[in-house]
């Protein structure tokens, strides 16, 4: 059986929502991990490198990453039909969103909130405008990132916008879709599991 190392009210709760909508028997082990408040710290009980979530291990496969994480379990999982498997249509944008997550959006929406501003960063990663337009043409076309049907992609890149309310754009498709994936049933529980409620 599959087990995630999991640290509550983390980039990992994302990863524990996604088990949850793929019904997926994974086992969920809870961890500590260095918070950003200074509290936490490493946990001797967690096998990632580096001491962070979420961490899968799977017998032999290790992964780490958000992105590869989803990707891994909704090909392990696809009766579940929240991602588009190899030869399935919607495959490229499925994978394209994923990525987009890993190396665009996270990056990006850090610096904002962060405050921080360079050339560099705009020319290498975008900057939060851009990002938010890209949502923007997708979500004002469509209700999901892969059309009319929600998707671990979903999940994924509306995840930052549930944590910092303050930066979901001023985009009412956007903010529509924010609203719809943290509605889901399993974000929910979620949130119930890791102690801050619905």
């Amino acid at each position: 059986m599959p087990t995630l190392y999991h640290a509550p009210n983390s980039r990992s709760s994302a990863i524990v929502s996604l088990i949850d909508e793929l019904g997926a028997d994974v086992d969920i082990r809870e961890v500590t991990i260095p918070r950003q408040d200074g509290s936490g710290g490493p946990d001797a009980a967690n096998p990632h490198p580096e001491k962070k979530v979420p961490f899968l291990v799977d017998g032999e496969e290790q992964l780490r990453e958000r992105g590869a994480i989803i990707l891994y379990l909704t090909d392990k999982y696809p009766e579940a039909g929240l991602g588009p498997i190899e030869g399935q249509p919607g495959r490229g944008a499925y994978l394209s969103w994923l990525f987009y997550y890993q190396g665009v959006m996270e990056p990006v929406i850090i610096l904002h909130w962060a405050e921080m501003s360079h050339p560099a960063f705009h020319a290498s990663l975008r900057d939060f405008d851009t990002m938010v337009g890209r949502l923007a043409e997708t979500l004002e076309k469509q209700p999901y990132l892969l059309g009319d049907k929600y998707s671990a992609a979903d999940l994924l890149c509306s995840g930052p916008f549930h944590w910092f309310k303050d930066l979901v754009p001023d985009n009412q498709a956007i903010r529509d879709w924010v609203k719809r994936c943290a509605d889901r049933p399993a974000v929910a529980r979620t949130a119930a599991r890791d102690g801050n409620g619905a």
